[in-house]
Formats: structure tokens, sequence, C-alpha cells
């Protein structure tokens, strides 16, 4: 085995990882709303920042929504922008 296939190999992600659903689909899934914020604080970082629907595993239509709640949010100071 050469050097190259080694590092082939090594990159190489698990193929039997599940795929992670979106918590907002489903019959009992909360809905998105401004107003939740203790729902929306579970999508930020500890920083203040929008968690990314690769780590969330947030459908892309529903990470819009849920961007635009927290930004709502933020606005009318529900939640903070940033926390030091």
């Amino acid at each position: 085995m050469t050097q190259l296939e080694i590092t082939r190999e090594a990159v190489r992600r698990p193929q039997n990882r599940r795929r992670k659903s979106c918590p907002f689909s489903g019959p009992n899934a909360p809905k998105i709303d401004y107003k939740d914020v203790k729902l929306l604080t579970r999508f930020t970082s500890e920083r203040g920042k929008i968690v990314p629907s690769r780590i969330s595993a947030v459908s892309a239509k529903k990470q819009r929504e849920l961007s635009t709640a927290i930004k709502r949010a933020r606005f009318l100071a529900l939640m903070p922008y940033a926390s030091v």
C-alpha cells in the first residue's frame, strides 16, 4: 500500500452513519416562533451565533425560518446579539 492510498483511506468518512432528521419536521414538531426564546437558544452557539444547518440537522427551509426568528428576537431584545 502506498502513502497516497493510506491517506485516502484516512480521509474517507464512515458510510454507515445515519442521516440526522430535521427537528422541525414531523407530526408533533415545535413551531418556529420568535417569542419562544428557549427553543431559539438551542440553535445558537454560546457566543450567540446561529448554528449552521449541517451541524443542527435543520432542513434548508426551516433554517431560513429559524434564522429570521432569531434575528427578530434579537431586534426585539428578547435574545442577545452576542454574549461575551
